[in-house]
């Protein structure tokens, strides 16, 4: 943490710090040779110990220096590459969707036919607020949220998860992919990694599996 009162500052940077050090060291052995008993002269040896372990730590600040230096790059490349989705439609396939003004789409689709079809959806904070039943048909199925929980009451405006959970008659699960869509409004980068805005959600550029021209 840095603190600064005036025009002292205390948290200055580790190389500045390690400089300053090892000028003091160096003043300091200096002298003591100058002065040291002729008959009795000190042992080299910690002196040369010491001046390795200050090596030692100005190489580790250099290479944690090049690692900062590389992760700014990268995340700079990451925010370019982020931005080519600006303005696109496109698919989450993460089960999230942005509930607008009371209203959130999704496509689920069920590989075979079923027998029964549930379908949940929580918040952000993994709450359920809605549960219902689903198509059994075999494909793709569209299902709108009006944004109400089951009883009856409007929840906020935000990201809500949907879950849809099939069975078959025999009793055996049916597998499930659940998907939305949306346009990218926006590229987030506060928290050091990009988030495409969707609405009133934030995904991650992995969750994306396609993109409409």
């Amino acid at each position: 943490m840095t603190t600064t009162t005036g025009t002292s500052t205390t948290g200055s940077d580790p190389m500045a710090q390690l400089s300053g050090t090892f000028s003091t060291f160096l003043t300091l052995l200096t002298t003591q040779l100058k002065n040291q008993d002729p008959l009795s002269p000190m042992d080299s040896n910690q002196f040369t110990q010491q001046l390795v372990e200050f090596s030692q730590v100005e190489k580790q600040i250099n290479t944690n220096t090049n690692l900062q230096t590389l992760i700014s790059q990268g995340t700079s490349a990451a925010g370019t590459n982020a931005s080519t989705y600006l303005g696109k439609q496109v698919s989450v396939t993460n089960g999230n969707a942005s509930l607008s003004n009371g209203s959130a789409t999704w496509t689920y689709n069920l590989g075979t036919a079923a027998a029964n079809t549930a379908l949940t959806i929580t918040n952000a904070n993994g709450q359920v607020v809605y549960t219902g039943a689903g198509q059994t048909a075999a494909g793709n199925n569209g299902f709108t949220w009006n944004g109400q929980d089951n009883h009856g009451n409007k929840v906020a405006d935000g990201t809500y998860k949907l879950t849809v959970t099939s069975t078959a008659q025999n009793g055996s699960a049916v597998t499930t992919s659940v998907a939305s869509a949306g346009t990218v409004s926006q590229i987030d980068m506060t928290s050091g990694t990009p988030k495409l805005v969707i609405g009133n959600m934030e995904v991650n550029p992995t969750d994306i599996s396609a993109i409409a021209n």
